[in-house]
């Protein structure tokens, strides 16, 4: 089950681009005549520079409080020029107050919840590159949009937990022998290594 998404926002970045704009005409009038000129013939072109590196700046800050919030996640969108937020929380542990209510414990092959303990959240964040089968990449693809995720939210997510130290599995209890009917036959059961 996908988790579901709390909050869906857009912000607008024009403001800020306006604002930006307006620093570099007050800027340009120390200069004079040639400096405001100049400030003027730069404006479109630096408008988009201005608008992309805001973009990576927010995409930044989402992957970091993504890497906070696993197996939470924020999403950044580009709808037109304008980012949108998807946020999709982590899921809340249901509190239950009849132990009788308390649903199954999960299988163990199901992935653990990820515990953002101090050694993984130590240090900066670091990128990585790496080549995949195109098969292998829309599988991931798949499994994220699946979990409402973007790539770099379920691969850390799934990284991480496959990380953490694994707990050892339960032993059986050893074999006893059993006695069948025939006289000096023994059949065994249990585990063998």
């Amino acid at each position: 089950m996908a988790p579901s998404v709390c909050h869906i926002g857009a912000m607008d970045l024009t403001s800020y681009v306006a604002s930006l704009g307006r620093e570099l005409a007050v800027a340009a009038e120390v200069g004079g005549d040639e400096a405001r000129a100049l400030v003027e013939r730069l404006s479109g072109p630096l408008e988009s520079a201005i608008r992309l590196t805001l973009l990576q700046a927010i995409s930044a800050a989402a992957d970091e409080i993504t890497r906070d919030l696993a197996p939470g996640s924020v999403e950044v969108r580009l709808r037109g020029l304008d980012p949108n937020f998807v946020v999709t929380p982590p899921p809340v542990e249901q509190r239950f107050e009849d132990p009788g209510e308390r649903p199954a414990e999960p299988e163990p092959s199901a992935p653990t919840p990820v515990d953002s303990g101090p050694s993984l959240d130590e240090g900066a964040t670091a990128r990585i590159n790496f080549r995949l089968p195109e098969q292998l990449k829309a599988a991931i693809e798949e499994a994220a949009a699946r979990e409402g995720r973007s790539v770099n939210a379920w691969l850390v997510r799934v990284t991480s937990a496959a990380l953490q130290p694994q707990q050892p599995a339960q032993r059986p209890p050893a074999p006893q022998p059993q006695q069948s009917g025939r006289r000096g036959a023994r059949h065994y059961t249990g585990w063998v290594r």
